[in-house]
């Protein structure tokens, strides 16, 4: 069985996307943000928002940047807003041009500007997917199940999205980085 990723089947710019999540021990699954469907071995361009338990033990060394809410590889997210293992966490991810903002158990964890974010990278070392528009919202991989997502598109109209809304793919066998295993 491959890496699952559920993805919207319809592509957003600008968003309010809703969802419940339960945080299972050593979850690392990610939220991925406008992306491309593609058909390499990862299966998805685009920028991508931690999901992750961060107090796994095997996690204990990770770049600030590569916890729960952060972007990932980017931006760190604030930590300790995460409810244990085992219980269910209420995120919302307000994209808006260049702006995201996310918001976990009612505190805000991530609020930047990403065009801020990357002024003093040089232009060759940005991945262009960091700055894409528009794309499908995707839950990458298959370790932390959700539930009662919603999204609300630029129109201001708020969808609830039934499993069916989602398309699943099978891209790959999931890999854990060296970093990471035991």
């Amino acid at each position: 069985m491959g890496m699952v990723i559920y993805t919207l089947k319809k592509e957003y710019d600008n968003f309010i996307l809703r969802f419940e999540f339960l945080l299972t021990p050593e979850a690392n699954s990610g939220l991925g943000l406008r992306h491309k469907m593609i058909t390499t071995k990862s299966g998805y361009d685009g920028m991508e928002l931690q999901i992750l338990d961060n107090s796994a033990p095997i996690y204990a060394n990770l770049k600030p940047y590569q916890y729960h809410g952060s972007l990932y590889g980017w931006v760190p997210a604030k930590r300790g807003y995460l409810k244990p293992a085992g219980e269910w966490n209420y995120q919302e991810v307000i994209a808006e041009g260049s702006k995201i903002k996310i918001i976990l158990n009612g505190t805000t964890i991530l609020d930047t500007d990403i065009q801020e974010a990357v002024k003093d990278v040089p232009e060759n070392k940005i991945p262009k997917s960091l700055l894409y528009k528009k794309g499908h919202i995707a839950f990458l991989g298959g370790t932390t199940p959700w539930l009662n997502s919603e999204i609300s598109g630029s129109k201001n109209l708020t969808k609830k999205l039934k499993l069916a809304s989602w398309y699943p793919r099978v891209v790959r066998e999931p890999q854990v980085p060296a970093l990471l295993k035991h």
